[in-house]
């Protein structure tokens, strides 16, 4: 009894120890699962790298862009005390695919990008006519795009005529001797239906008269045009085939006005077609129209392409790269993808912790002439330095976050002091400007390009008289590249390319805002990150609702205010 007694008190002693020891572990656990997850107070908070105003107590994805939450953690500041330095964890820096690239010395090369179509070459083009009149006896090609070789035969005619005209002839070779002219002109009558010398002399020596003919191909390439079926009746002259040889194709592009001082005959391109992701083809520049189309304002170009593989087919779209004559501008590049901002005051992120520890300051820049995918830089860097090339935008979000200076939070820059009047007529252009993007809003190219006229009309009316120095040499900066926008908006009739100058249009006119300021209502500038294949794109808007230009109804609210521009003043940031 008393050995059963102790046995009790050794295992109840025994769940008494394991339960603080299991109590211990699994607190321990605990404790260390909330330190893996970061929770803040008793929940972890995600955030939308993308939308960083995008908060939720659970992961989940962004409402607005779809990507994934991640925990708001990862992308606070190390604790820095420079407000334009911002320092990122190894882990968030690898979930946003952050790279790099450095800066380097280069001249400018001149691109120029079109867009087009493939089209056969039109001296290859062969029309396979009836040389004298019959009947289709026989027929070898039985469809459209049959492949032929030179020399392959068509098809067999019964002719009456050339039976007639070989019955002539025998009968003047028995008198050719007292009638040479006579046998010549019944030779000649052969020669001119396109009888050869050596059928004509078969004929003769046999003393037999053909009753069929065959037609053979001129050229080798693709059927493209069988008007013929058996039994039927051709007169002379009549087009039995199209045969188009495809070896060589052009490639056909239009050009605007603007462009045209680029562009020489010889010019060597590249294009790419929607059917070969990421395979560039070549071609030459063999012809420029002499004359203006008055409707659309451009000049067809055209180039010829080698085609052996008949990887290009007629009226494929193509988009194209030109190369012009080289620039003499020169100076530091930097890759397009690097610049969060377009204009003259752009912000990019550079480089400046290690591998261990990342950090990255934000830093304005002054742009020059874009080369390419590139721009020229004229102040801000220096050569050897690192930028971020791709995954900038999270790295702006990161830096709102954690309170730092962003692009949306940048320190204030004095803005030009100019005349009530400009900034007056300045505004009436941005009027014009809100119409074409309410019709791109609605995807309707016909109507965007439609609204172009009444803005360019009020542009003109904008005074540059009324300004002078700093000012007058900022506005003329902007005013050309506005002038060429609105131009190739009209001339377009593609909505997709519409956007894009609709783009370059919005960031010239956000730095035009940016400087003298606006009147009357308070005006918004928007943005939406997945314009353009997630590259982002910014445009200016009289309503604070979201109703996206670059998508319209596909993603009509996707994007959200990055700034408010009142009446006046300066803007302030959101």
């Amino acid at each position: 009894m008393k050995a059963n007694k102790n046995i009790v008190i050794i295992i109840l002693g025994s769940l008494f120890f394991g339960g603080i020891l299991g109590w211990m572990v699994r607190g321990s656990g605990d404790q260390s699962q909330k330190s893996e997850n970061e929770v803040i107070g008793e929940e972890t908070i995600w955030v939308s790298p993308m939308h960083p105003h995008i908060r939720q107590n659970e992961p989940g994805n962004c409402p607005i862009c779809g990507m994934e939450l991640v925990p708001l953690s990862q992308f606070k500041s190390a604790g820095g005390s420079d407000p334009y330095v911002m320092e990122m964890t190894t882990e968030a820096v690898a979930l946003s695919n952050i790279m790099t690239t450095k800066v380097t010395s280069g001249q400018a090369a001149q691109q120029l990008q079109l867009s087009g179509k493939i089209q056969p070459n039109e001296q290859r083009i062969k029309s396979i006519a009836a040389n004298f009149s019959g009947r289709i006896d026989q027929l070898f090609v039985s469809f459209t795009g049959q492949e032929v070789k030179k020399g392959q035969k068509l098809a067999t005619i019964y002719s009456p005529d050339l039976v007639n005209a070989q019955k002539e002839l025998l009968e003047t070779v028995k008198i050719k001797d007292r009638q040479p002219a006579l046998h010549q002109a019944a030779r000649e009558k052969l020669r001119l239906w396109k009888i050869s010398e050596a059928q004509i002399m078969a004929i003769e020596i046999s003393g037999q008269v053909e009753s069929q003919f065959d037609v053979f191909a001129d050229v080798s390439g693709i059927v493209t045009g069988r008007n013929v079926s058996l039994g039927d009746f051709v007169s002379r002259g009549s087009v039995l085939f199209e045969v188009v040889d495809l070896s060589q194709v052009w490639v056909l592009l239009d050009a605007y006005e603007s462009d045209l001082a680029s562009v020489k005959k010889g010019n060597d391109l590249k294009f790419r077609v929607s059917s070969f992701p990421g395979k560039d083809f070549n071609a030459k520049v063999t012809y420029i129209d002499p004359i203006l189309n008055p409707e659309t304002r451009t000049v067809g170009i055209r180039a010829e392409a080698n085609n052996p593989g008949m990887d290009l087919k007629p009226e494929m779209f193509v988009s194209a790269n030109i190369s012009t004559t080289p620039s003499l501008e020169s100076g530091l590049m930097i890759p397009k993808s690097a610049v969060l901002w377009t204009g003259p005051r752009s912000v990019v992120y550079v480089q400046v912790g290690d591998k261990e520890s990342p950090a990255f300051e934000m830093r304005e820049v002054t742009l020059g002439n874009r080369s390419g995918d590139n721009y020229i830089i004229l102040e801000g860097l220096s050569e050897g330095e690192e930028v971020v090339s791709n995954g900038v935008f999270t790295i702006d979000a990161a830096a709102q976050l954690s309170g730092n200076y962003s692009m949306m939070l940048r320190p204030k820059v004095k803005r030009i002091t100019v005349p009530h009047e400009f900034t007056k007529q300045l505004t009436a252009f941005l009027k014009s400007y809100f119409s074409i993007k309410d019709a791109l809003v609605k995807t309707e190219p016909k109507a965007t390009a439609a609204r172009v006229p009444e803005a360019v009309k009020t542009l003109s009316e904008v005074d540059m008289n009324l300004l002078e120095g700093e000012g007058h040499n900022t506005w003329m900066n902007l005013l050309k590249s506005i002038q060429v926008s609105l131009e190739k908006i009209q001339n377009i009739s593609d909505v997709e390319e519409q956007r894009k100058h609709f783009e370059t249009l919005s960031d010239n006119l956000i730095e035009a805002m940016e400087f003298f300021g606006v009147v009357d209502d308070t005006i918004y500038r928007q943005y939406c990150p997945m314009a353009f294949r997630d590259k982002g794109a910014y445009w200016l808007s009289s309503e604070k609702e979201i109703r996206n230009p670059y998508f319209g109804d596909m993603m009509l609210t996707c994007g959200e205010v990055k700034e408010e521009y009142q009446p006046s003043k300066l803007a302030t940031s959101k």
